[in-house]
């Protein structure tokens, strides 16, 4: 039996690095209203933990209506015989063979061992999550993966002056926070209009906080996508599928529902399947290297076309992501295209699927 666990926190709980974290109010509020979600790839016989059992039954009840509205017969895919319970039930839990959360932290992995739950990952372990999360791994990872056809670049800086150096280079440039959630620790720089003196004290504050700060050159971006994966105990890297989704000013907005020829058919008016299927091939064989004895679970990579060419690796997501929940509710038909989005009404938050 295997303990799932929506913990959408786990990146704002990756920049602190504390195992008493409380999380912002809106991360707190998403898991207490979407804490069903791993419901939808959960096998029959596993629990899931939630804030509250009576709202993720009601949730759930809801989402499996709208997934019959949507899909008709075949939703009946997603009726599993699974158990919610909350951090007081822990204790009972005698059968538990695996844990599986949105992404392991020390924050989530101290929350567990307080309801005397075993299978945890260790000190050294949650180390190594951490370090692989920064966004310097995405910056390694990227010059591996340029190939004719590919652009983007990305620069650990440690002093404010490498990054005025490389803004006037470049012209503009995206600074991102080594660990921070969708569409926060963001800062657009142009030379002219936004100097960095615009950013000054956000930017002291985060190389005090996080040690280093991620630049990278503004592109004009056509396209937002991804690629999802998961990395087995024995190092090898599968690939999971497509995740073409949406974002508005860096944060996550929705994505996608359709088969894998269907995606790859939209994903084929802005770049080669050809070169596509070359970087997927390429991340899977590179992968093992960094990730084997470190890292095993779901991950996705995400990349963006911007100027007519692929930008192969934006960043790397060590967890889950919304591109794999979107995964889960794939249709069978090719000819069936739906949105998942996450709509905040009325103080909560609802997993809607949508037409285009």
């Amino acid at each position: 039996m295997t303990l799932h666990i929506f913990n959408p926190e786990h990146d704002i709980a990756l920049a602190s690095n504390l195992s008493n974290f409380t999380a912002p109010h809106a991360g707190r509020q998403l898991r207490h209203d979407l804490g069903f979600i791993p419901a939808l790839w959960a096998e029959d016989g596993d629990c899931i933990l939630v804030e509250n059992v009576a709202n993720a039954e009601y949730s759930y009840m809801r989402f499996q209506q709208s997934l019959k509205r949507v899909f008709g017969e075949t939703a009946s895919r997603w009726q599993r015989n699974i158990a919610f319970l909350t951090k007081k039930q822990l204790v009972s839990m005698r059968e538990t063979t695996a844990i599986d959360p949105w992404g392991w932290d020390r924050a989530i992995t101290a929350q567990l061992k307080r309801g005397g739950v075993g299978l945890l990952p260790s000190d050294s372990q949650l180390d190594d999550i951490r370090l692989l999360s920064h966004r310097r791994t995405s910056a390694k990872l990227l010059p591996l993966l340029q190939q004719t056809g590919t652009l983007g670049e990305s620069f650990e800086c440690t002093i404010a002056e490498e990054v005025e150096a490389l803004l006037q280079r470049y012209g503009r440039l995206v600074l991102k926070a080594p660990w921070s959630s969708s569409g926060r620790g963001l800062r657009f720089l142009d030379v002219e209009r936004t100097p960095l003196a615009m950013h000054a004290g956000w930017l002291k504050n985060l190389l005090a906080s996080q040690g280093s700060v991620m630049a990278e050159p503004f592109y004009h971006k056509a396209k937002d996508f991804g690629m999802e994966f998961s990395s087995s105990a024995d190092g090898q890297i599968r690939y999971e599928g497509l995740s073409l989704f949406h974002t508005t000013n860096g944060a996550y907005t929705g994505n996608i529902l359709a088969t894998e020829t269907t995606k790859r058919e939209m994903i084929s008016h802005y770049v080669s399947l050809e070169l596509l299927d070359a970087v997927k091939e390429k991340i899977c064989a590179l992968l093992p290297a960094i990730l084997e004895g470190k890292y095993v679970g779901p991950f996705g990579v995400d990349m963006m076309i911007a100027e007519e060419q692929l930008h192969p690796c934006v960043e790397i997501n060590l967890r889950r992501t919304m591109g794999h929940v979107a995964l889960a509710l794939t249709p069978t038909d090719d000819d069936m295209v739906r949105v998942m989005r996450i709509e905040y009404a009325d103080g909560t938050y609802k997993l809607k699927i949508q037409r285009p």
